[in-house]
C-alpha cells in the first residue's frame, strides 16, 4: 500500500493544481495577469512589468520624488500682501474731520463698525462716492482715497484698516482638531498655520499624507517633514479657494503575506516604513520555508499599479530592502520555496504528518 502511495504522488505531484498557497508565475517579467491601468484618462486591462528592486531603482524614484517637489505650485511675492474684497469690513480714520468717520466712535458695535465692500468690490465712502477697491491692497486704497478727498479738503491725513476679513478664506478639514473655514489675513498663510489655527493636527492624523486642492488639481504635501526636518517645500503660501485636507493614519497599513513569521496588517508609524522594516514587523522571512530571492511588493495606487521585485539571496541586498519605502496599502509578499510546496502536498494527501510517514517507511526498509 505504502508503495502504491508513492507511485501515484510520483505521477501526481508535477501537477501544478495540488500546490497549495499562491505562488507568482513571473518567468517573462511580466504579471501573471491582466490589472485595470489607467491610461490617457482611460482605464485599460494590461499585465504589468515586474521591477526589480535594484540601486538604479532607489536612485531614480529618489530623483523623481525630488522633482515632485520642485513642481508644486508657488504663490507669487505680490500675493503675499493682502488684498481686499468683497464683504470686507474697512475702518477709514480721516484725521481732524471726524464728520466723516463712524459716529459713535468706539461705543459702537464692532459688527457694525466701519464700511463694508460690496459683491462688486465697490466700497461710497463720502465726497469720493465710489471706489473700486477689490483686488487692492490697504495701502493703494489708502492712496487713492486721500487723492478723491484731497479735491475738496486740504492737508488730508486718514488710515485705513481691515476690521473683519471675509473675502479669502480656505477650507480644512480632516484630522484636525476643529475643522472648518479659516479666513486669510494680512499675515500669509502657510500650510502649517491653516493647520494651527485649525486647532492642529489630531493624534489620528497622517501628517505625510496631506492633501490640497486647487484650482481642480490635487497636490500631495508631506508636512511631517517639516516639523522634523527643517523642510519648508512643502509648506506653501495659501490661496483663496484652497481645501487641505490632513490624512488619516487608521487608513496607513501595509499588509504583509507569505512565508513570513506573522502575516497580518502593520500600521506606517508617521508615514514612514521601508520593506526591511515592514518584514522585521511581520517576525522576519522564515528562511526555513520561504523563497528569498522572491520577495514581491505589491502597491495598487491610484488605478496606477505597480509589482516590485526583490532577490534577498544575499544578505547584503537588505540594505536596498531598508531604502526602499512602502506607501499605505501597499501588501508585502514573500514566496514559498519548491520544497515547503511539495511537503505541504504530502501532508495534505497523506493520512497523518508527512514526517510520521516518512518514519514508518523507513522502519519497513523501504
Amino acid at each position: 500500500m505504502l508503495r502504491l502511495t508513492f507511485l501515484l504522488l510520483t505521477v501526481l505531484l508535477p501537477g501544478c493544481f495540488l500546490t497549495p498557497g499562491m505562488e507568482m508565475q513571473t518567468d517573462n517579467g511580466m504579471s501573471e495577469i491582466e490589472l485595470p491601468t489607467l491610461k490617457n484618462g482611460q482605464l485599460v486591462k494590461e499585465k504589468l512589468p515586474i521591477q526589480s528592486i535594484t540601486a538604479d531603482l532607489i536612485i531614480q524614484r529618489e530623483t523623481a520624488k525630488r522633482q515632485v517637489v520642485s513642481s508644486l505650485p508657488l504663490v507669487s511675492g505680490n500675493r503675499a500682501s493682502y488684498r481686499i474684497g468683497p464683504q470686507d469690513r474697512l475702518q477709514i480714520t480721516v484725521w481732524e474731520h471726524p464728520e466723516l468717520n463712524d459716529p459713535g466712535g468706539e461705543r459702537i458695535n464692532p459688527d457694525m463698525a466701519g464700511k463694508v465692500v460690496d459683491d462688486n468690490g465697490d466700497l461710497y465712502y463720502p465726497y469720493a462716492c465710489t471706489l473700486h477697491v477689490a483686488g487692492k491692497t490697504v495701502p493703494e486704497v489708502r492712496e487713492e482715497l486721500t487723492r478723491e478727498l484731497s479735491k475738496y479738503f486740504k492737508k488730508v491725513k486718514l488710515d485705513i484698516r481691515v476690521l473683519s476679513f471675509q473675502a479669502h478664506r480656505i477650507a480644512v478639514v480632516g484630522e484636525v482638531t476643529t475643522p472648518g473655514i479659516v479666513a486669510m489675513t494680512e499675515t500669509p498663510l502657510t500650510v502649517a498655520e491653516a493647520i494651527s489655527r485649525a486647532g492642529g493636527a489630531t493624534k489620528e492624523s497622517d501628517l505625510n499624507n496631506v492633501a490640497l486642492a486647487r484650482d481642480g488639481k490635487l497636490y500631495r504635501l508631506n508636512v511631517q517633514a517639516l516639523y522634523e526636518k527643517g523642510l519648508t517645500a512643502h509648506n506653501l503660501l495659501l490661496q483663496d479657494g484652497d481645501v487641505l485636507n490632513i490624512g488619516d493614519q487608521k487608513d496607513s497599513k501595509v499588509y504583509v503575506m507569505g512565508e513570513v513569521g506573522r502575516q497580518q496588517a502593520i500600521p506606517i508609524n508617521k508615514g514612514r516604513m521601508s520593506l526591511s522594516q515592514a518584514l522585521a514587523e511581520a517576525y522576519g522571512v522564515d528562511f526555513n520555508t520561504s523563497r528569498p530571492g522572491d520577495i514581491y511588493v505589491l502597491r495598487p495606487g491610484d488605478m496606477q499599479p505597480e509589482i516590485f521585485r526583490l532577490n534577498a539571496e544575499s544578505p547584503d541586498a537588505m540594505i536596498l530592502a531598508e531604502q526602499f519605502p512602502l506607501q499605505p496599502h501597499d501588501t508585502l509578499f514573500v514566496g514559498t520555496a519548491g520544497v515547503t510546496q511539495w511537503s505541504r502536498v504530502l501532508n495534505q494527501i497523506l493520512p497523518g504528518s508527512f514526517t510520521a510517514m516518512m518514519s514508518t517507511a523507513a522502519m519497513m526498509g523501504i
